[in-house]
This record gives C-alpha cells, sequence and structure tokens, in this order.
C-alpha cells in the first residue's frame, strides 16, 4: 500500500456475484497493513475484532467475505467456490492498493489462503495460519477422533444418531453443541463478538462448501488438498492453534514442519477460538511475530 494514500475507513468493493464488505484499522503510514482471512466459510469477521488492537502498528484490514456478514448475500449457490473466493482476495488487494502484506488465516480462512498462495501473489510479506486445514480429509480424520474421545454421554448420542440416520434430531444437535464447548470454543456463554458472528453468519456458503456438521463434509470442499503449497512458502510463516482445537496441534505442528523456517505456538487455555479465549496473549504473540517479520 502506498504510504501517502489515505486509507478509506469502510466500504464496499464490487466482485463477481455483488459487494464485499471491508473496514480499515489504522494509518497508512504505519507499517504494512495485516489483511484478516475469517472462518466459516460463512462466519464473517466479527470474531477477529481482538485483532483491532494490531492497529496501534500497522493498518488492519477486516473483510465480510461474499455471502455472509455485512456483504451482499446472493442466492447463486455457483458462487460458493474457492477458486471464486482466491478471486475475490485478488479484487480486494487490487481495489485497496494493498501492494504489500502480511496475511492473517484463521480456520477456512487458511484453504482460502493456501488457495490464494498456490496463485503465487507478490507482496505477501508473512503469513499467520491459525487453526490451520490444508486437507479436509486430514481434517475429518482429527475430528471423528476428537469424537471417539469425547465423554461418554455425547460420543455415544453422536454415534448412535448417525448410525440412526437421525442427525438432525435435537439429541444429536444438543450433543454437537457440547462437542463445540469443548474443542471449538471453551468459553461459553460464548463471547459477545462470536454471537454476532453466529448472527450474520452464511449459512447456505457454509452448507455448499462443507455441509451441516463439522464430521462430514459433503460439500465441494470434500477434495480439497493443498499440503503441498506449503513447502513453496519462503516468506515468514506463523502456524497457532489452541491445546483442544479441532484443528489438532500434532497435524498444526506436521504443517509447520513442511514449512520452511516456520514458527509454531500452542495456547494452552484455548480450543479454536484462540482469538477469544486468550485475546491477551494471542495479540502478542502476533504483534512479536509482524514485527520480527519486517
Amino acid at each position: 500500500m502506498c504510504s501517502d494514500k489515505k486509507i478509506v475507513d469502510e466500504g464496499f468493493i464490487k466482485v463477481e456475484g455483488g459487494k464485499v464488505w471491508y473496514k480499515v484499522f489504522g494509518s497508512a503510514k504505519k507499517k504494512t497493513p495485516i489483511l484478516l482471512l475469517h472462518g466459516g466459510p460463512g462466519f464473517p469477521s466479527d470474531y477477529l475484532k481482538s485483532l483491532q488492537e494490531l492497529a496501534g502498528d500497522r493498518p488492519v484490514i477486516f473483510y465480510d467475505q461474499l455471502g455472509c456478514g455485512r456483504s451482499d448475500k446472493p442466492n447463486d449457490t455457483t458462487l460458493w467456490n474457492i477458486k471464486r473466493f482466491a478471486e475475490e482476495l485478488s479484487r480486494l488487494r487490487t481495489e485497496l492498493e494493498l501492494d504489500s502484506i502480511h496475511l492473517f488465516a484463521h480456520s477456512w480462512g487458511t484453504m482460502l489462503a493456501a488457495e490464494y498462495i498456490s496463485t503465487r501473489p507478490k507482496g505477501i510479506k508473512s503469513i499467520v495460519f491459525s487453526g490451520p486445514i490444508f486437507s479436509t480429509k486430514q481434517h475429518l480424520e482429527n475430528v471423528n477422533q476428537i469424537k471417539l474421545k469425547l465423554p461418554s454421554y455425547v460420543k455415544d448420542t453422536l454415534l448412535f444418531h448417525e448410525k440412526n440416520g437421525t442427525i438432525f434430531s435435537d439429541a444429536y444437535v444438543k450433543a454437537y453443541n457440547e462437542y463445540l464447548k469443548l474443542h471449538w470454543c471453551k468459553i461459553f456463554p460464548y463471547p459477545k463478538e462470536i454471537e454476532e458472528a453466529s448472527r450474520l453468519f452464511g449459512s447456505k456458503t457454509f452448507e455448499t462448501m462443507w455441509g451441516q456438521y463439522e464430521f462430514y463434509c459433503p460439500g465441494n470442499l470434500k477434495d480439497f488438498e493443498r499440503t503441498a503449497v506449503l513447502k513453496e512458502i519462503k516468506v515468514p510463516t506463523l502456524f497457532t492453534c489452541g491445546r483442544y482445537d479441532i484443528n489438532t496441534p500434532e497435524t498444526t505442528l506436521g504443517y509447520a514442519k513442511q514449512t520452511k523456517g516456520a514458527e509454531f505456538v500452542v495456547f494452552e487455555k484455548s480450543a479454536h477460538m484462540t482469538m477469544n479465549e486468550e485475546p491477551d496473549t494471542f495479540i502478542k504473540v502476533i504483534r512479536n511475530f509482524l514485527n520480527k517479520s519486517e
């Protein structure tokens, strides 16, 4: 981003299928901006609010991907594919003149980041992969192993309804929510930032690309596999996850080992929503990594 250009604080950018909302915190004359890729697909950027703290050092750019949050929500399900989302990201960078950025990605956002990186974009100064997924197959193996280690009353309910084809029953949903409290976000009731993102959730996008539940992926991400891109990354890279994360420390460390010189941090009190569960520690780690990368 040009250092003498005033950043528009908030607005919309036209992309294929509609308009996406963005908001920038911080000054253009500070350090290299950081661009945030939220999770989902379809879980808007509200839950990343703690990352605003980085705006004291650099511009922090939030945006809601098409189909969720404050962005347009078209009914055309053909729009919900990872290639279009990568093109959307490229369009956002062009329109905001983000020639040089740090890239932060969480959960589904790491899948999007991997797809985008595979196009060999210029100007990426560093990458943070938080709670990463680079292989749907690996992720499904992880979460289904976690399921077998849940408290018996939760595990047994999930397995019973899966066997009997009644996964939309109230009992299954209740058990699934117990799983989320243990491995998605350990703070309950959920923080208000998560509640707001949930309110603006793009369920059609999630259902089209993934499905109904974490344990299965009948959607168009079912064959997603971008692990090989990790070996191609040449910029400073940080991998993070929670100790109880659905994207397990073992798998996340395995990804980090495939990326030359990558750093790896586990947040010991967290599940998947580390930026909400341990915000102060999380921001300190991210800030130190970005400053060191520059």
